[in-house]
């Protein structure tokens, strides 16, 4: 007798994201309190272990610049809120730090389903380090995933939103490596007439199909 195994479902970029309601250190929150706003939403195997600690405490530290983004934060993990509230009091006791933004306690594993958050191969009751950007619009425009015993950057993540934002708004792309104030990359002229007027306008031009300017 064969036996069957279940596939995680996963968001798609540039698609809506998985629409979700659940309990939260903040009570109960739903993807669509976010309208408007950009959301990453991140998910961490535990609480009260070591490799999360130093995330929260980094997610904490920079919670005010990605408001000043238009940007909120969400954590996840597959426990009580009960517990979730435990961790807070003991990272604010032991590493005199705050955590000002809620974390869902996705007990039922809902949301960690719906967002592909779950790798049997990792462990089969623990979300991985999984992190969503979702823009304004509740669109799906970035994902990253981390194994259980590596830390995520949140100077990265913090990055990644600028950059996503930039290009948003400016119909461009950005390099690698990008910081707020490097020169962005335009997209390709469509067309040989705007390729040969291209290296005419006022860009830093490589060749024809490589430029880039200041936003």
């Amino acid at each position: 007798m064969e036996t069957s195994v279940s596939t995680p479902s996963y968001p798609r970029l540039n698609e809506p994201a998985p629409a979700f309601e659940a309990p939260t250190t903040a009570g109960s929150k739903k993807l669509i309190d976010y309208a408007g706003k950009w959301l990453v939403l991140f998910s961490h195997p535990a609480d009260f272990t070591p490799v999360c600690t130093t995330e929260f405490i980094g997610f904490a530290k920079k919670h005010a610049a990605f408001q000043e983004m238009n940007t909120e934060l969400l954590g996840l993990s597959i426990e009580s809120h009960y517990s979730h509230i435990a961790w807070i009091r003991n990272i604010k006791e032991k590493f005199g730090v705050e955590i000002p933004f809620p974390i869902i306690a996705d007990l039922k594993m809902d949301v960690a389903r719906a967002y592909g958050m779950i790798h049997p191969g990792a462990a089969d009751t623990s979300a991985v380090r999984a992190t969503f950007i979702i823009d304004p619009q509740g669109i799906m425009k970035a994902m990253v995933y981390y194994p259980m015993c590596n830390g995520r950057s949140i100077d990265e993540i913090f990055r990644l939103v600028n950059a996503l934002q930039t290009s948003d708004s400016n119909k461009v792309a950005t390099p690698e490596g990008w910081q707020p104030g490097d020169k962005v990359i335009v997209p390709p002229p469509a067309t040989t007439e705007t390729a040969e007027a291209r290296v005419n306008e006022d860009y830093e031009c490589t060749d024809w199909y490589f430029c880039k300017k200041v936003v």
